[in-house]
C-alpha cells in the first residue's frame, strides 16, 4: 500500500512538473511571437480593450472586463485554430484518463495520423465557441444554451459516426449497447453531458479562453497560426486519404495512382491498427449483411 501511494504521489508530482514546464515554454514562445513586428491597422478605436499579450498569460479579468471584451472582439480564424488545437489535445487527454480510470485501458485514441489530436473534440470546441459567442451576443438564458448545446453535440456525434461508417467502414464508438441509446452514436446520457458542457463552456470557459487568446497583434503570431492551419489541413487530408485507402484495401480495391501506392506503402494496415487502436473496421460485405 505504501509503495502504491508513493508511486501515485511521484506520478502526480512528475505530471505537475511536466505541465508547469510546458506552460512556461508556451508562455515564453508566445511572448516571443508577440514581440515581433506589429500588424498594421490595429491601433483604431474599435480594438478590444483586452491587453494584447501572450495567450494564457494575461491577468485574471473581472466579469465586466470579460463581457466588454466579448462585445467588441472579432472572432476569426486566429482564435478558431488555437481553440481547435487546444480542444483536440485537451479532449484526447481527458478521454485517455477517463478510459484508464473507468475501464483500465491505455490505448491510442487519436483521430489524426500526425500529432496528439482528436478532431471530434476540436470540432466540438470550435462549434460550441462560435455558437455560444452568438448566444452571448443575444443574451441567451441558460435553458436556451443547454438545449442548443444538446443539439450541437448530438448532431456532431451522429454525423461523425455515420460518416465514418459510410465512408471508411469504421467505428470509433457505439452506444448501441446502452439502454438509453437513440441511435448507434447518440444516447440520452451523453446529450445531457453535451448540454452541461455547453453551459459551462459558454458561461465559464469560452469568455476566459477568448480573453486569454486575444487577437493577433504581431506578424509572427499571424504567420505561426497560418503555418498551424496549413499543418492541420495537411494532417486532416492525409488522415482521410489513409482511412479511405484502408477501406478500399479491405474491399479488395488496388491503388490506381502513384499517390495511393505511396499511401499504401507508408500507412498500411499495421500502421492504421497501431495508430487508431480504438477504431474497428468492417469490410463492406459484412456491413451490408448486417
Amino acid at each position: 500500500m505504501f509503495f502504491i501511494l508513493a508511486s501515485l504521489i511521484a506520478l502526480l508530482t512528475l505530471a505537475y512538473l511536466v505541465a508547469s514546464g510546458f506552460v512556461r515554454v508556451v508562455r515564453y514562445f508566445w511572448g516571443w511571437l508577440s514581440s515581433g513586428e506589429k500588424i498594421d491597422g490595429l491601433a483604431g478605436d474599435d480594438v478590444s480593450p483586452a491587453p494584447q499579450t501572450a495567450p494564457f498569460s494575461k491577468p485574471k479579468p473581472t466579469q465586466a472586463e470579460l463581457s466588454a471584451y466579448l462585445d467588441t472582439m472579432h472572432l476569426g480564424w486566429y482564435q478558431v485554430v488555437i481553440l481547435f488545437i487546444v480542444g483536440c489535445m485537451a479532449g484526447l487527454l481527458i478521454e485517455e484518463i477517463w478510459m484508464l480510470i473507468t475501464a483500465g485501458l491505455t490505448e491510442s485514441r487519436v483521430g489524426l495520423i500526425w500529432g496528439p489530436f482528436s478532431p471530434l473534440y476540436g470540432t466540438g470546441a470550435v462549434f460550441l465557441t462560435v455558437i455560444c459567442y452568438q448566444l452571448h451576443k443575444h443574451h441567451a438564458n441558460n435553458l436556451v444554451i443547454f438545449l442548443v448545446s444538446v443539439v450541437v453535440g448530438g448532431t456532431l456525434e451522429q454525423l461523425t459516426g455515420w460518416g465514418m461508417q459510410e465512408i471508411f467502414h469504421s467505428e470509433s464508438w457505439t452506444y448501441a449497447h446502452l439502454p438509453d441509446a437513440i441511435t448507434q452514436w447518440v444516447a440520452w446520457r451523453f446529450l445531457g453531458f453535451w448540454g452541461i458542457l455547453g453551459l459551462i463552456w459558454c458561461r465559464v470557459i469560452m469568455p476566459r479562453a477568448l480573453y486569454k487568446i486575444g487577437e493577433p497583434t504581431s506578424k509572427r503570431q499571424a504567420i505561426f497560426v497560418t503555418l498551424l492551419t496549413v499543418y492541420l489541413v495537411a494532417d486532416i487530408t492525409m488522415t482521410v486519404a489513409c482511412l479511405a485507402r484502408k477501406a478500399q484495401r479491405d474491399a479488395g480495391i488496388s491503388p490506381t495512382n502513384a499517390f495511393e501506392m505511396w499511401v499504401d506503402n507508408h500507412y498500411d494496415d499495421s500502421f492504421v491498427s497501431t495508430r487508431f487502436q480504438n477504431m474497428t473496421f468492417t469490410p463492406p460485405d459484412s456491413a451490408d449483411k448486417s
